[in-house]
């Protein structure tokens, strides 16, 4: 299904299709597919950003694919919001009413009622 996620980098506002993710202690930047929830300490990426991506000197990019495109929903979500509809459009068992209270109420302020004591 299409993600809803959109590019990280300021004032972008197209699609996501690459997470950026970086290994410190070897210098290394990684442009992979996009992830499958976001995370903290990632950064999503448009096609066009992910294509232009450079690191600092002295730093390598691994770049997981060659491509980054945005895709449309595999055929096990439409499987899945196929399923979902299905769920939502079964009728729901009749729910039994709430028993009336023991107590019969005598006011009620807001979410806190107050009660007839029994020796009331």
């Amino acid at each position: 299904m299409r993600s809803g996620r959109q590019c990280s980098r300021s004032a972008c506002g197209r699609p996501a299709v690459a997470t950026l993710t970086y290994v410190y202690s070897d210098s290394t930047a990684v442009l992979g597919p996009l992830a499958t929830l976001a995370e903290p300490h990632s950064y999503d990426l448009c096609s066009e950003h992910a294509g232009r991506l450079t690191a600092p000197r002295g730093w390598e990019v691994v770049r997981l694919t060659p491509e980054f495109v945005p895709v449309g929903p595999s055929p096990d979500d439409l499987v899945a919001l196929a399923d979902a509809v299905r769920e939502a459009g079964r009728p729901r068992p009749p729910v039994a009413p709430l028993p009336e209270p023991a107590q019969p109420e005598v006011a009620r302020r807001g979410h806190l009622r107050v009660l007839r004591g029994e020796g009331s």
